[in-house]
């Protein structure tokens, strides 16, 4: 599927969880492992995001609460499925920094730590047709990043599912190895997830804070994905 034809969406019975996403995809950009300016930018976002950082903050906090809601109501356990901006809020706290991957994996890594939001990138290239965020019914693919094999998705979890069944993330807790983002990245789709307690402009705000960076450090041109 080419930039330009690309599409997402949304079903009603996602949205009927609370689910709310924002997604672009960009093309043409210049990943690398990371930059000066970045790492300038990372440490003075970070020491503002631990200011007040407690694992009672991470608790009370009610977007991050909100994806634990979601996960409630799917019936999946919140101890073995941790939505992603928790999981590096708790790194953070634990170590004092996030893990170094590649610049478009550190950007919107920390824009997450920043908002609290759920970000998510995927190569354009190896994403079958188009994107839906859907309930899975069991027929689905899924090989977690890092996985030496594909693993079981039991009907009635959101994910994000290519044309071809594929899930290119599962809830917001675990993307997929096919579709990660690499040096070799040059076009991406890239997604801003939110739940019942996140506002349209907080979605919105976050997007283009992270398209800012990304077109600051990396390059590239984008197109916003209308559900």
């Amino acid at each position: 599927m080419g930039f330009d034809e690309f599409r997402f969406s949304i079903t009603d019975a996602a949205q009927a969880l609370g689910l709310k996403a924002v997604c672009f995809v960009i093309k043409g950009v210049h990943n690398q492992p990371t930059h000066p300016d970045f790492e300038k930018l990372k440490a003075q976002t970070l020491a503002q995001v631990t200011a007040d950082l407690s694992f009672e903050a991470i608790q009370a906090n009610p977007i991050l609460s909100g994806f634990r809601a979601l996960h409630d109501a799917i019936g999946r356990s919140n101890r073995k499925n941790v939505a992603s901006p928790e999981s590096l809020l708790k790194l953070v706290l634990q170590t004092g920094g996030l893990p170094q991957v590649n610049l478009l994996v550190d950007i919107y890594n920390l824009v997450s730590v920043k908002t609290r939001l759920s970000l998510g990138a995927h190569d354009l290239r190896a994403i079958s047709g188009n994107v839906q965020l859907r309930l899975t019914d069991g027929s689905e693919t899924f090989w977690p990043m890092g996985s030496d094999r594909p693993k079981v998705v039991s009907p009635g979890e959101y994910a994000y599912i290519d044309d071809a069944h594929n899930i290119l993330c599962r809830l917001e807790v675990r993307q997929c190895e096919r579709t990660k983002i690499t040096l070799d990245t040059t076009d991406g789709f890239f997604i801003v997830q939110g739940n019942a307690q996140t506002e349209e402009t907080s979605l919105h705000h976050t997007v283009n804070e992270l398209l800012a960076l990304i077109k600051r450090f990396c390059g590239g041109r984008a197109r916003m994905l209308s559900e």
